[in-house]
């Protein structure tokens, strides 16, 4: 890890009009290779435009009455919420401050890391009403334990989980613990984690995969580096003596500071923290300026062969 827990961006201002400006070509693609190589992107305070009265309202909620699910979520493309049930006005509400929030963190995402812009595909938004410490979850749900992202029902096939997080907290940090780089942990405990065993899917299980995807069947179309990244999510939730002995370096983001990470190549954990908001959107692997800091590149070359073709 760097000597710094992250790297401080200092030449991105939103002006007082609150219109992005656009990152210079050269200084966009860096932030891009530093994200890609496993940094975390730190602002300070918020690099675009969301409303006090949206944050105060979202604060005010009575999220214990209102929630049905882990997080409430928003689905850019469907412009769906999920997650939350009741007054349908105040849902009406919820639904149009998520609604604007997406737009101002995919227009800045557009203008800060253009490279990406226009190929990416656009994931959920996610707000996090509740406490992080003490949450009673499952082992393999469970937010404390350091793991890389990977999602069960949307493989990106190579592509990359960038995500775009705020704390909204007005007076409380978010705290998270992060580790070793993919690199380091995926030559320290792929193998025990079965790389080999996804390495040797057969070229007929992965051409029924494809066709699966074709024809809409969920699951369909996840590439043994899919499954092994399943897998990795939950072997270092589940191993005990990585939790406990790993080196630990303790993040904690202020109230109303912004980060954004590639969670699918950096290991962390969230301690505590509440009130927090989220944009995710998928890197597809022709996206990328530094491919060969990928997970899906680290695995192939640990295993000899290819894991997303």
């Amino acid at each position: 890890m760097p000597d710094s827990p992250w790297v401080s961006v200092e030449d991105y201002k939103m002006p007082a009009g609150w219109i992005q400006p656009q990152q210079p070509e050269a200084q966009a693609r860096a932030y891009c290779e530093a994200l890609e190589r496993g940094e975390i992107l730190f602002f300070r305070e918020l690099p675009f435009y969301l409303p006090a009265e949206d944050r105060d309202f979202l604060l005010a909620q009575r999220w214990s009455e209102l929630r049905l699910h882990k997080n409430v979520s928003y689905r850019p493309g469907e412009d769906a919420l999920r997650g939350v049930a009741g007054d349908a006005a105040t849902i009406a509400r919820i639904h149009s401050i998520l609604r604007n929030y997406a737009a101002e963190v995919i227009g800045f995402a557009s203008k800060f890391l253009s490279p990406y812009a226009g190929k990416w595909v656009l994931d959920f938004s996610s707000f996090r009403p509740l406490e992080e410490e003490g949450r009673d979850l499952p082992l393999h749900k469970r937010n404390d334990l350091l793991h890389v992202d990977a999602f069960p029902s949307r493989p990106t096939r190579g592509g990359r989980i960038l995500r775009i997080f705020t704390n909204l907290n007005p007076s409380r940090a978010r705290i998270w613990n992060t580790t070793d780089k993919f690199d380091s942990l995926a030559r320290q405990y792929a193998d025990d984690a079965g790389l080999r065993k996804f390495a040797n899917e057969s070229v007929l299980s992965r051409t029924v995969q494809r066709w699966g995807q074709k024809i809409g069947f969920r699951g369909m179309g996840r590439t043994p580096y899919d499954s092994f990244m399943l897998r990795f999510h939950d072997y270092l939730k589940e191993n005990s003596a990585f939790q406990e002995n790993c080196q630990k370096i303790r993040l904690e983001f202020p109230p109303l500071s912004s980060w954004l990470v590639f969670t699918d190549g950096v290991p962390h954990a969230a301690l505590s923290g509440q009130y927090a908001i989220e944009q995710t959107f998928l890197i597809p692997p022709e996206a990328l300026v530094a491919p060969q800091y990928a997970p899906y590149r680290i695995l192939e070359g640990l295993a000899g062969t290819s894991l997303v073709s």
